[in-house]
C-alpha cells in the first residue's frame, strides 16, 4: 500500500494531507510557507510542522510517503522549485512534485477536468484548463502590481480608506480596528508601519476589515464589494479566453478570503454571472490539498502502470 503526501503551501498557512491510494489517514497545519514571502527558515519550520501533525494523526513516519505534490505560489519558478525539493528532501522520503497554487486547486475543483478556480487567499489569482486542455490564467502577478481582490490587496486599500477618512477629520470602525491591530494612537504612526522597509503585512488585516464591515463602517464594506468585483473580472478574463463559445464554465472559489466574507462571495457569483450567463459558480469552496493529494496519487499509481 503506498502512502501520499499532499501539501498547499499558502502565503498565511500551511496544509498538509497524508493518504493512501482511497483514502484519507491524516492531516495538519502551520504557518505560511511562501518562500517569497517568508524565506526559506520559516518556510521549512512550517511546512516540517504540518508534516509532522500529519503523520502523527495518520500514525505513519515521513519515510514511507512514497510521492509528495506541493502546491506554491511560484511553483513555476525554477528558483523557487530548487528551495521546495530542498526542504522537502529533508523532511520525506519518496518523489517530490512542485507544481503553482492554482494547479492543486484547479485539481481539487475540477478533478482533472475543464474549470475555471479563482484563488482569494494572502494573494489571488485565476486559473483554467477547457476540454481541449488549453490553460490561461489572470492576476497573481505579486502583491505590488496585481493580486486584486486579495487579503493583502484589501489590507492594503484598507489603510488608504482609514487614512482618508482620518484627512476628512473624521473616525469609524475601520480606522480604529488597524490602529489597534497595528498598536499606533496617530496618523502619523499609521504612516510610517505604513511605508516601512520591508512592508507590513497587509493581508494581516483583513480581519480588521471584515469586523469594521460588520459593524456597519462603510468603507469597509465598499472595500470588500470592491474586491468580490475585483476576483469576478479575473474570472471572466479566463473564460473569455477558454469558454467564450461554450454553453457552461465550471467555476470554483478557493483561499480565506472567500472562505471568510459571505459578502466577497455574493459580490463575486452575482458579477460574475452577471457579466458571463455560462458561468456555472460551485457555492462550496474547494480545498487545495486534496488537489494536492490526488495529484500525489495519480503521478505514482500512473508511473506503476
Amino acid at each position: 500500500m503506498g502512502i501520499f503526501l499532499g501539501i498547499d503551501g499558502g502565503g498565511s498557512q500551511t496544509s498538509c494531507a497524508i493518504g493512501d491510494e482511497t483514502s484519507l489517514l491524516g492531516s495538519g497545519n502551520g504557518a505560511g510557507s511562501n518562500v517569497l514571502r517568508v524565506g526559506e527558515a520559516e518556510a521549512r519550520k512550517s511546512i516540517s510542522s504540518a508534516i509532522r501533525q500529519a503523520c502523527a494523526a495518520a500514525r505513519v513516519t515521513p519515510k514511507v510517503i512514497k510521492r509528495t505534490c506541493i502546491g506554491v505560489a511560484g511553483g513555476a519558478r525554477p528558483e523557487t522549485t530548487e528551495i521546495v525539493r530542498r526542504i522537502l528532501s529533508e523532511l520525506v522520503s519518496g518523489e517530490v512534485e512542485v507544481v503553482g497554487d492554482m494547479v492543486i486547486a484547479m485539481e481539487a475543483a475540477s478533478d482533472g477536468g475543464p474549470g475555471v478556480v479563482v484563488i482569494a487567499g494572502t494573494g489571488s489569482i485565476a486559473y483554467g484548463r477547457n476540454a481541449a486542455g488549453q490553460t490561461a490564467r489572470a492576476g497573481g502577478w505579486g502583491f505590488a502590481i496585481s493580486d486584486e481582490g486579495s487579503g493583502h490587496w484589501i489590507g492594503r486599500a484598507a489603510v488608504a480608506a482609514a487614512l482618508r477618512v482620518c484627512d476628512e477629520g473624521k473616525s469609524g470602525a475601520l480606522l480604529e480596528n488597524i490602529m489597534k491591530d497595528w498598536g499606533v494612537i496617530t496618523r502619523e504612526q499609521m504612516i510610517v508601519v505604513s511605508n516601512a522597509s520591508p512592508p507590513p503585512d497587509f493581508a494581516g488585516l483583513f480581519p480588521a476589515a471584515l469586523a469594521a464591515a460588520d459593524a456597519g463602517d462603510p468603507s469597509a464594506h465598499d472595500i470588500l464589494a470592491q474586491a468580490g468585483a475585483e476576483l469576478a473580472t479575473l474570472a471572466k478574463i479566463v473564460i473569455s479566453r477558454l469558454f467564450a463559445d461554450a454553453d457552461h464554465a465550471p467555476v470554483a472559489m478557493s483561499g480565506g478570503v472567500f472562505r471568510n466574507s459571505a459578502l466577497i462571495r455574493q459580490v463575486f457569483y452575482n458579477r460574475l454571472r452577471l457579466e458571463c450567463p455560462n458561468a456555472m459558480v460551485n457555492v462550496n469552496l474547494v480545498d487545495p490539498v486534496k488537489g494536492a493529494l490526488d495529484l500525489a496519487r495519480r503521478a505514482a499509481l500512473g508511473a506503476k502502470a
